[in-house]
């Protein structure tokens, strides 16, 4: 009887589980990709990054070869594409780590091992922060005491009034700009168009072709140490206004790709002209401590000194702590300041920011040492002031001997570095070079680059991936490598263009 019983419950379960299978078979049809390269967002497949482009993902697979006992004609990579002084060896600045170690653990302020400046300023950072602890959530627009601290140093930099509330902390300049750029994207029947300086950094070519906003370039002058003429704007601004309407104008100052500092007659032009056509001022200030020949002009400073009616141009700067001497990449700080903002277009930008919650409150703490250095008489002060200047007299003569290296070098020619961190050599490059580059499908420049990379582990960024005047070549390259690596780093390059130049002819 049990033997039937158990016989009859296996025949009924193979029949439910038939049936179970034939109704799954029926009822599963194949899954369907919600997202797929042709339904994707356009403007984020038309988006380019050069500096994180295919060289620096060729770099990476690099190194693990070389970790791997790959053979190569070299032994390590030298990476010149990026501006990340302290991935380069740039030591930290010692009063800004320890607040940011006081602060992050505060158990350690009752250690002696910390100077009396830094205890009393990890202290007041601690008690502006709403949860007395570094961990809390501050205003999406920064901690007000720190932002209060921007405002000063803004007023000691340009001997003008700054007020407070229109400083906005945020977690490195890149967030800041990209925040202001969306406030120009709408449904207007006619395209907000942005003037970019060419050569430009690609965070404004790739942020303009994520938010659907048209890119207008002008040419800064390679002949005149990469100077600007009304001439030039005028025209770019012609040319451009017959496919969008022109809302705003893009100045990096000190350069980025291309080291300049602009002269005052220079930013007064570019402000009177901004006021004539009815333009919003980006001003990227982010080398501002960078600075080896001339003297940075902020363009604040500079609005205000020319008085009424050019004082009233919509503006804002922006600062970054991964620059001038501070180097602090990847703790994200920086500021923005925004100067003749209507109210009600600024409340809309706050609340846009305060959808994002807050910057990092580290990379915040980073900002009040910078915006609030140590004072003469303060335990800090003379250690502070020694590194700074020594990491900014470093970088000097970097500049210097980079560029004097490159006039030597046949085929190639490269302006003054005055400020930021950067060179922009021009190249000349054989025509059978050229060739094998359209062979190749890349530009001549990438290609150079990448036989470069190929040959001696050297990464430096084509000038194609800035921007460049038709016909001509040119790279970036970092002035970051400590000495020895530098002139190590130059040797090579010379080597290797000889070999190249020889290979090509």
């Amino acid at each position: 009887m049990r033997t039937l019983i158990n016989a009859s419950k296996l025949i009924r379960n193979q029949k439910y589980q038939s049936r179970y299978l034939a109704t799954e078979t029926k009822m599963v049809t194949p899954y369907k990709k919600a997202l797929t390269i042709e339904n994707l967002n356009p403007n984020i497949v038309k988006l380019e990054y050069a500096v994180r482009g295919p060289l620096f993902l060729r770099v990476t697979e690099i190194e693990k070869e070389l970790a791997n006992g790959v053979k190569k004609p070299f032994k390590k990579v030298i990476k010149a594409n990026v501006g990340d002084a302290q991935a380069m060896g740039q030591s930290p600045i010692t009063f800004i780590r320890q607040v940011i170690a006081c602060i992050s653990y505060p158990e350690v302020l009752n250690s002696g091992n910390f100077p009396n400046d830094v205890k009393e300023r990890s202290l007041e950072i601690l008690q502006a922060c709403g949860g007395k602890s570094i961990g809390s959530y501050s205003s999406a627009i920064g901690i007000e005491l720190i932002r209060k601290s921007v405002a000063s140093y803004i007023e000691k930099r340009d001997g003008f009034p700054a007020n407070w509330e229109d400083i906005c902390l945020v977690p490195g300049a890149s967030a800041g700009i990209k925040g202001c750029l969306q406030l120009f994207v709408n449904d207007l029947q006619e395209k907000s168009g942005v003037m970019v300086p060419i050569p430009q950094y690609p965070l404004y070519s790739a942020s303009l072709a994520e938010y659907g906003l048209t890119q207008v370039d002008y040419y800064l002058n390679e002949s005149k140490n990469w100077a600007l003429t009304y001439e030039d704007l005028e025209k770019s601004y012609q040319n451009g206004s017959k496919n969008c309407q022109i809302r705003a104008l893009v100045v990096i100052n000190p350069g980025n790709p291309t080291g300049q500092v602009l002269s005052k007659e220079n930013i007064e032009m570019i402000i009177k002209f901004a006021y004539e056509k009815s333009l919003f001022i980006f001003a990227d200030e982010v080398y501002q401590h960078n600075i080896y020949e001339g003297e940075f002009h902020s363009f604040k400073k500079v609005l205000n000194e020319l008085g009424s009616p050019y004082n009233q141009v919509e503006l804002a700067s922006f600062m970054s702590m991964s620059k001038g001497y501070m180097g602090e990449c990847g703790l994200r700080g920086g500021w923005m300041e925004l100067v003749n903002m209507d109210p009600k277009v600024k409340a809309n930008l706050y609340k846009s920011i305060f959808a994002r919650l807050c910057p990092t409150t580290l990379g915040q703490a980073v900002v009040d040492c910078v915006a609030r250095p140590p004072q003469k008489g303060e335990d800090s002060y003379d250690l502070y002031e020694r590194e700074r200047n020594s990491v900014l007299l470093s970088l000097k003569e970097r500049a210097k001997m980079i560029e004097e290296m490159f006039n030597k070098l046949d085929g190639f020619s490269c302006n003054i570095v005055q400020g930021a961190m950067y060179a922009f050599p021009r190249i000349e490059l054989p025509v059978k070079a050229i060739e094998a580059a359209k062979k190749a499908g890349q530009e001549p420049d990438v290609f150079y680059a990448f036989k470069l990379l190929e040959a001696t582990g050297i990464c430096v960024i084509p000038g194609s991936g800035f921007g460049q005047a038709e016909g001509t070549y040119h790279f970036r390259t970092t002035i970051l490598p400590e000495t020895e690596l530098m002139k190590e780093m130059l040797d090579i390059f010379h080597k290797f263009h000889v070999q190249f130049t020889r290979d090509y002819y």
